[in-house]
């Protein structure tokens, strides 16, 4: 997507909610057991009550992100610092819990260095404390990032948010400064700063939201980043040292992190965008690509649906979600979508069919 084609969306969007392809679905409690959700060969029943806890003995604020181990245990982080990560085994008992010191947790990636797996964690650090943390799985720290102003990446006047990591088969760390100045910061597997792209704006290489990071192996070329630009309703794909070489736009889809499994990209869609260039509340939906970049799937969404080539406009259908904010995706390709101020809920299971 170029400028061009974003501004002839941008209009078309803003001719009016009349593009919404069909009415939103209220779902009752007690349907939504049954509920089936999703297209094509990726659809899914609703487990509303997979992840739920005691909310007094283990209280979460926002459900940011989820990955699953070796083991096949789920690992979560909240922004709840009486337990910052929580562990799931496969049926949904808690089996573990850590960390007191990540207020603002948020971003949680897996990394399997082949003797152990280890876990990054950003903290937005809204408090003036940023942090990019790797731990052991039982949360002992081994390294922590420089904060790109000790130096010299970033002025006083630069803010750093950090939301999410990615690490590359040779160990460098990518760091996206989603929710600060919207750099990609590259680090070596030693914590050494290499090089920053990307930066806020809104031509083909800026981004606005850089919410995720993740690497896509997929293909026989080499492994390249897929990055999201949320406020562009789009993921952008650059190579491993920060070129840019494409966009995949989804209209309606302000989008968190992309996250492949085999050949298939998942994403929370934590807004869906009904009227003109703004977010509609406790919206959101899950969608699916499959490997050429076409959108597959919208579990809680309207079906996908191009015309001429492009892709239309992205709903809400079913009133389920609010706010996806990450999918995890098991062995059997079920998922759990964790989700951003939808009043504490834990994480919702979606059992593929």
């Amino acid at each position: 997507m170029n400028r061009r084609q974003f501004a002839r969306t941008s209009a078309i969007v803003s001719a009016g909610a009349t593009l919404m392809p069909r009415a939103l679905h209220i779902i009752s409690k007690r349907s939504i057991s049954d509920l089936v959700i999703g297209h094509g060969d990726f659809r899914y029943r609703v487990d509303q009550e997979w992840g739920n806890l005691d909310p007094m003995a283990h209280p979460v604020k926002n459900c940011h992100e989820m990955v699953q181990d070796r083991s096949g245990r789920l690992i979560m982080i909240t922004d709840e610092v009486k337990n910052n990560i929580l562990i799931y085994d496969r049926s949904g008992k808690l089996v573990s819990s850590w960390g007191t010191t990540f207020p603002y947790g948020h971003g949680l990636t897996l990394s399997d260095e082949g003797d152990a797996e280890y876990l990054w964690i950003c903290d937005n650090g809204f408090d003036g404390n940023a942090q990019v943390v790797k731990t052991t799985l039982d949360g002992k720290e081994v390294m922590r990032l420089a904060n790109p102003k000790t130096f010299g990446e970033y002025g006083e006047e630069d803010n750093f948010y950090p939301t999410e990591t990615a690490v590359a088969a040779n160990g460098d760390i990518y760091v996206a400064d989603g929710y600060g100045s919207q750099w990609i910061l590259q680090y070596a597997s030693d914590g050494t700063f290499i090089r920053k792209f990307g930066g806020r704006g809104d031509g083909d290489s800026q981004f606005s939201t850089a919410h995720g990071v993740c690497i896509d192996s997929r293909g026989k070329g080499d492994p390249t980043l897929m990055i999201t630009s949320r406020g562009h309703n789009a993921f952008k794909r650059y190579s491993m040292d920060g070129a840019y070489l494409e966009t995949l736009f989804l209209p309606g889809a302000f989008v968190c992190r992309a996250v492949i499994d085999d050949d298939i990209l998942y994403s929370g869609v934590c807004w869906s965008r009904l009227k003109y260039l703004n977010q509609t509340p406790n919206s959101g939906f899950v969608t699916i690509l499959d490997a050429s970049g076409t959108v597959v799937s919208n579990p809680g969404g309207t079906q996908p649906e191009y015309r001429d080539g492009e892709l239309q406009l992205m709903l809400q259908q079913e009133d389920l979600f609010h706010h996806c904010h990450d999918v995890c995706v098991d062995s059997d390709k079920n998922l759990y979508v964790c989700q951003w101020n939808a009043e504490q809920s834990y994480p919702i299971k979606l059992e593929r069919i």
